[in-house]
């Protein structure tokens, strides 16, 4: 690996987000996207497999082992490291000696398609254990040090070569510092885990906007290792609205000296990272200085050929304004910010808004809400499904602004009645979900206070 002296350095995908898990045939692609960018790993954990989280204890059927084993061929004849998780935290009794035996059958399963390399990940579970659990171990950490040590070791009795990783129940810096999991958990899991263990973490928070090096010498005084990096920064399970197709950022170069491995949890939509994974493929190979915009530009360009139409064609300046509207999770792309700024101008408290400024606006409103409707008519199908909803979202709040500022623009009070056979009450914004959302504001710190809308 280009970028680390250690031969361990893990840099690939983790599929580890809630919705629906990839398919055989986009796992396929990704493993040749993968082994094209100089990457090394797929981590499998997809939050809704009920077997890998929800339904732990049973063992595979045959049809669904076939389906994994073709998966572990899949990586190896593409010279990736297929590294399977299981996610027992929600219900296991970790002081139950069957419990661990149920493991080890899982990992038996696995074990027989192929796979070489394992995981077992206590994130987002009860911060609570049963009461013989807690007068045994004492504490989570210990529990949780306990059961991974004993498969750890029956593992690589079986596989020598496997590498084993571990997902702490508090997985980011925000997490620790409030004690999830308990008072001394990560000291905990530094003394106790077995150090042949990697630990997985998203940095300081769940979706981190930056990860230091600092932030992870310090992490590595309680771990007693480097820890792999599951970057979440692509993520978007929470927010089913957004996407991001920006660039790799935040992280400098340095990082990756400093960590055991990187490894990208991103869209849940696979049509959705072909920039993501071409930047984070990018930024593990670059030889420095790093510059997330270009290297988003050259990907952008990349793209381009999967957004053929039946008809007019998509220009590349228009492709990267529509992705500029779905960057990052904290910030716009560029002509993104540029463009709200001009719309936020535009909605005025006091005179009308200047023509030129307007007619600016309108031009490239126009611009993108064509481009919108043109999306629809993409041969690629499995893109336009996975783009389908927020961007004609999208184009409706584009029309919707316009109307306003084309009434505002022609004499009218900035209050003026404008009106849209699209945006009816209760429908436009609608919904139970909405009505919640607006009883709280959020602050600039993250606290939250009953809102003004009602």
């Amino acid at each position: 690996m280009a970028t680390s002296e250690s031969p361990r350095f893990l840099a690939g995908v983790v599929e580890g987000f809630y919705g629906p898990p990839w398919s055989q045939v986009e796992r396929g692609e990704l493993f040749a996207a993968l082994a094209t960018g100089g990457l090394n790993t797929y981590l499998y954990a997809p939050k809704d497999d009920l077997k890998h989280r929800t339904l732990w204890r049973e063992t595979y059927t045959a049809e669904e082992t076939a389906k994994l084993e073709s998966l572990v061929r899949g990586c190896q004849s593409r010279g990736l490291l297929f590294i399977y998780a299981l996610s027992p935290g929600l219900d296991i009794r970790y002081g139950d000696p069957t419990e661990l035996a149920r493991l080890r059958a899982r990992f038996t399963q696995m074990l027989a398609a192929g796979c070489e390399h394992f995981a077992l990940l206590f994130d987002d579970i009860p911060d609570r254990m049963n009461a013989d659990d807690a007068e045994e171990f004492g504490s989570f950490a210990a529990a949780q040090c306990h059961v991974t040590n004993a498969l750890a070791r029956w593992t690589r009795e079986r596989s020598p070569a496997a590498r084993f990783l571990f997902c702490p129940t508090p997985y980011c810096g925000r997490m620790a510092e409030r004690k999830l999991g308990g008072a001394n958990y990560l000291a905990t899991i530094g003394s106790e885990l077995w150090s042949e263990i990697d630990v997985l973490w998203t940095g300081p928070e769940i979706i981190s906007r930056e990860i230091t090096v600092p932030h992870v010498r310090d992490l590595q005084r309680w771990l007693r290792r480097k820890p792999i990096l599951w970057d979440n920064l692509h993520a978007n399970d929470y927010d089913g609205r957004r996407f991001y197709c920006g660039p790799y950022a935040g992280r400098p170069l340095e990082l990756r000296a400093a960590v055991g491995g990187l490894l990208l949890n991103p869209n849940g939509e696979f049509a959705l990272n072909f920039v993501p994974l071409r930047t984070f493929a990018a930024f593990v190979r670059s030889p420095g200085p790093w510059e997330p915009r270009t290297a988003y530009l050259a990907a952008m360009a990349e793209w381009l050929p999967h957004f053929a139409t039946v008809d007019e064609p998509v220009s590349l300046e228009d492709l990267v304004l529509l992705g500029d509207c779905y960057y990052l999770p904290f910030e716009e792309g560029a002509e993104a910010e540029v463009f709200f700024q001009r719309a936020r101008a535009l909605i005025p408290t006091g005179p009308a808004p200047e023509a030129e400024a307007a007619g600016t606006f309108l031009a490239q409103s126009t611009r993108l809400r064509e481009l919108c409707t043109r999306l629809t008519e993409l041969r690629n199908r499995p893109l336009f499904y996975a783009l389908s909803r927020r961007i004609w979202e999208l184009r409706e709040e584009l029309d919707l602004l316009e109307r306003y500022v084309t009434s505002t623009g022609a004499g009218q009070a900035s209050d003026a009645e404008c009106r849209s056979d699209f945006h009816l009450p209760a429908t436009y914004r609608g919904g139970f979900l909405p009505k919640l959302q607006r009883l709280l504001a959020q602050r600039a710190d993250g606290s939250f206070t009953p809102s003004s809308v009602p």
